[in-house]
């Protein structure tokens, strides 16, 4: 039998070198977790791309103008909440709206021994600026990057296509997010899907992809303080993605930083970026062509512009 819950707004072969960093990065992310606790989608043809506006306006846009104040807190729609049996402790968040058209889509999943109780948090506060989200735990606690790129894509296609809310998705805009080896396996879903409009990594732990493959825009967030992923480690992959992209630092962070509830700073930059490559927003490319408020972020880098018309400027901080 499955939950329901409301919510209202606002609220391959690797090296030896590649096992030893693979193992040494897992050894870290058993000992955090012990401290914290089907084949691809149809998708019809989307004109709008990432970095390109219709000149006759976007019908993906949802929800009211941002503001400074807004991309801090939870957003305007209000939510539901199902559980679902397909994936472990899997999750579906999406607004009760029906009336806007449809949403585009996210899947997400944590780390290593990761737990998404962790990171449930993120589930209403993503569905309340207009997405649907499954948030689930990968079928193995110990999968690696690969194995959690290849269930996030499966995610997705149930999302898109078996799931109870599937026709108030847009099989066409679909994003995928993970949290340390979560966050490789986002960057590893990437890869194997070129159609997929972006995806976030969140202190990831790649091992297994080539970043420079990449066909989509991404974007790679790192804690300053963390010593498991550390922000070299990020900003390496960073700097070898090949298309838009954005770096994050989070100031004083550790590994775990996605499971702070909430994480108002983290959000502040992960909501805009999904609205502008999910939804061809560009009213939300003003919190990262140049970043509107760098509170709590100790290290920033994007390519601009992001969208079409959008402020031409490369900034770092």
């Amino acid at each position: 039998m499955r939950r329901i819950e409301v919510h209202t707004g606002r609220a391959g072969t690797r090296s030896w070198g590649q096992m030893l960093r693979w193992f040494a990065v897992a050894i870290g992310l058993v000992v955090l977790a012990t401290m914290a606790g089907t084949g691809p989608a149809t998708a019809t043809e989307n004109p709008y791309q990432p970095g390109s506006v219709s000149a006759a306006g976007n019908p993906y846009q949802r929800g009211p103008s941002p503001t400074r104040a807004s991309v801090t807190t939870a957003g305007t729609f209000a939510t539901a909440s199902i559980t679902v049996p397909d994936f472990r402790k899997g999750v579906i968040y999406y607004p009760t709206d029906t009336s806007q058209g449809t949403f585009g889509a996210i899947a997400f999943i944590p780390g290593y021994n990761g737990s998404w109780a962790a990171l449930a948090w993120t589930g209403p506060w993503l569905a309340s600026f207009g997405f649907v989200v499954i948030g689930f735990e990968a079928a193995n606690p110990t999968d690696g990057d690969t194995a959690r790129g290849t269930q996030l894509l499966a995610a997705l296609d149930y999302l898109t296509q078996r799931s109870p809310v599937r026709t108030r998705i847009d099989p066409s805009r679909t994003a995928v997010i993970g949290h340390s080896m979560g966050g490789g396996g986002a960057i590893s879903a990437a890869a194997k899907r070129p159609t997929l409009k972006t995806a976030i990594g969140l202190a990831p732990a790649i091992f297994s992809t080539d970043v420079k493959t990449l066909k989509m825009p991404a974007m790679v967030m790192a804690g300053q303080k963390d010593t498991t992923v550390t922000p070299s480690y990020a900003k390496n992959f960073y700097n070898q993605i090949p298309t838009k992209k954005a770096y994050v630092e989070l100031t004083g962070a550790g590994h775990g930083f996605p499971s702070w509830t909430p994480n108002s700073v983290m959000m502040r930059k992960v909501v805009p970026w999904f609205k502008i490559f999910l939804d061809n927003d560009s009213r939300y490319t003003q919190f990262l062509c140049p970043q509107l408020d760098s509170t709590g972020v100790s290290a920033y880098q994007s390519t601009c512009p992001l969208l079409s018309g959008s402020p031409t400027s490369t900034t770092v901080r």
